[in-house]
């Protein structure tokens, strides 16, 4: 394409579907004729059109025209109230800063605890804990299967002996833990819920989050084990057990960039998403 015919399409701004209703302020129809437009006629823009990577239309300029009946109070809201486009705390992180937690697991528990107290000396708020394949999928580590994978991608749990390992020394009361678990997600916080008592632990108090979201594995990871209905019995016991016996502990994390990781759009991975949360 040659520059005069690259003037020739960017000199007006490309009308979007959903900025046909605009009506652009004087001041902005005096900036589109008296700045873009000898801006674009002496050097044109890259591409006759910028999207998001999902192919989202991103025109050059937003202004109050673009919230053609937006309400403030309605659409934006205040922090702490819905629909919690400011967040979900009145006060946000002015009043407390956010769980700062690396995501950590390899071999033995023996070597993945070592590395959880590294972690905690060094300042960070909270654990994150990554399993290996074989515990993702329910295997013992001396299982047939799990050979060539035991505590390759993270810690290896086969027994409630290797989750007491794993948290020695560690203050389940005084720490949150998140553990990133879907199919045998169930067994495996008993698993936690059992060592926190064995050190003296309210389970009213503890905290924590389990992914135990089933419904993206059937869409994207696919580290499932059972069929979706008893699957789904599995996290509906986790949440009435939770809400009756560990209120502070979420039971579930919705996840989505699972399936964007899978080749979803931006659009389809939010869709996905809160449909799943539904």
């Amino acid at each position: 394409m040659s520059a005069d015919s690259k003037v020739s399409t960017q000199t007006v701004a490309p009308v979007h579907p959903s900025s046909a209703n605009r009506k652009p302020s004087d001041k902005e129809k005096s900036w589109q004729e008296n700045t873009l437009r000898p801006t674009l006629a002496k050097n044109p823009e890259r591409q006759a059109e910028f999207t998001t990577v999902s192919g989202f239309p991103i025109q050059r300029l937003y202004t109050p025209a673009d919230l053609s009946g937006w309400d403030a109070e309605r659409d934006l809201g205040y922090p702490g109230e819905p629909p919690y486009t400011r967040g979900i705390h009145s006060t946000m992180h002015r009043g407390r800063l956010w769980t700062m937690r690396q995501f950590a697991g390899f071999g033995a528990a023996e070597d993945t605890n070592q590395r959880f107290r590294y972690l905690l000396s060094q300042g960070q708020t909270g654990l994150s804990t990554a399993f290996d394949l074989p515990t993702l999928m329910g295997y013992d580590s001396d299982h047939p299967l799990s050979e060539g994978e035991v505590g390759k991608c993270g810690v290896a749990i086969s027994s409630l002996a290797d989750m007491e390992v794993l948290f020695d020394k560690i203050p389940l009361a005084n720490v949150t833990t998140s553990m990133t678990i879907n199919s045998p997600a169930a067994v495996i916080w008993a698993m936690y819920l059992a060592v926190a008592e064995k050190q003296g632990a309210d389970w009213k108090k503890i905290s924590g989050t389990l992914q135990n979201d089933i419904l993206k594995e059937y869409i994207a990871q696919k580290e499932y084990i059972y069929p979706p209905e008893p699957s789904m019995r599995l996290v509906i016991d986790t949440f009435e057990f939770g809400v009756k016996n560990t209120p502070k502990f979420n039971t579930i994390s919705i996840s989505g960039y699972h399936i964007r990781e899978a080749g979803s759009t931006a659009i389809q991975e939010l869709a996905f998403t809160l449909r799943d949360g539904l």
